[in-house]
């Protein structure tokens, strides 16, 4: 019987990790067996982590993350979580290798996964100019030409914030009509720096090491055009990963984990949540570190409520 068990290893779990094995709760944190680090793994150069002011590596970051929850105890498996079964005082969590641990509470910190387009190439020049955070990377395109796929609100909101930094920026829609609220649109319309490319979906994503182009089709009559922009932003949605928690945790209509104002609390007593899986709008390093604090100092506030002797690790 453990007292807490931690669910991802992205900078919400980590940090939960740190400030629960300082408290004392020895937790133990499941990684993923491929996914381990949270969405940082697959970016280059992190600029915008304070602490950092030439920058880090996006895995380098994670990798001190990970060294120091350890440092303070915390055990890390790296096996993915099949099943979880929150209703019962004890929780259990149950992992791919067959091995179910218990604990008293448990933190949710298994992040986001942004929509891919499915492209062969995306995977291959992601953080070489294929991105899905505006934020993170768009310092990196100062006076560049770079497109964005998208037609909601957050690709309105990428496209003008890209703006800052490159000298154009494409949006590149799949029809003549987008989904965003009509103030997000009129102000992406109104900037002189955003041409809209209507009717097109990407087929091709060019580069040698580097983002060079994108191949595009059109929907309508099937003709095909290329676009010379050095990135590629894909703001086509996030899913949060709340797949092995449906049925046993409240959601919110963005189907995130309902929590109870700004903690961590969720509607399941001994079960808190942190990080992007309860974060529809930020989706930052930064704030996912500071949900994963709040997430392990209300564990703590928990455990040490309980009416009966909490029960440390028995091995």
């Amino acid at each position: 019987m453990r007292q807490l068990i931690i669910i991802g290893s992205g900078p919400a779990g980590y940090t939960a990790a740190i400030y629960a094995a300082r408290g004392g709760l020895q937790p133990l944190l499941i990684a993923s067996s491929v996914e381990a680090g949270g969405e940082l793994m697959k970016t280059t150069e992190v600029e915008n982590y304070p602490g950092f002011p030439e920058g880090i590596m996006g895995p380098e970051l994670m990798d001190n993350f990970r060294a120091q929850a350890e440092r303070f105890g915390t055990e890390i498996i790296m096996d993915d979580v099949t099943a979880v079964d929150l209703a019962s005082d004890v929780k259990s969590v149950t992992l791919g290798n067959g091995d179910t641990h218990q604990a008293l509470a448990v933190i949710y910190a298994t992040g986001s996964a942004y929509r891919k387009l499915g492209l062969p190439d995306e995977e291959r020049l992601s953080g070489y100019g294929v991105s899905w955070c505006a934020t993170c990377d768009g310092f990196f395109f100062r006076q560049k030409t770079i497109a964005v796929v998208g037609g909601g609100d957050s690709a309105m909101e990428e496209a003008t914030f890209l703006t800052k930094f490159a000298d154009k920026v494409y949006v590149i829609h799949r029809s003549d009509e987008l989904r965003a609220s009509k103030a997000m649109q009129d102000r992406a319309f109104s900037n002189p720096k955003i041409e809209f490319v209507f009717n097109k979906t990407v087929r091709h994503i060019f580069g040698d090491g580097q983002v060079t182009g994108v191949g595009l089709v059109d929907t309508i009559d099937g003709t095909e055009m290329v676009l010379d922009v050095s990135g590629l932003f894909i703001a086509i949605g996030a899913d949060p990963r709340t797949h092995l928690v449906h049925g046993q945790l409240d959601l919110t209509l963005d189907g995130t984990v309902a929590v109870e104002g700004r903690s961590s609390r969720t509607s399941q007593p001994g079960v808190f949540a942190a990080g992007d899986v309860v974060d529809p709008t930020y989706r930052q390093a930064v704030t996912a570190a500071a949900s994963g604090t709040v997430a392990a100092l209300d564990a703590e506030h928990f455990l040490a409520s309980l009416p009966q002797p909490i029960q440390t690790i028995s091995v």
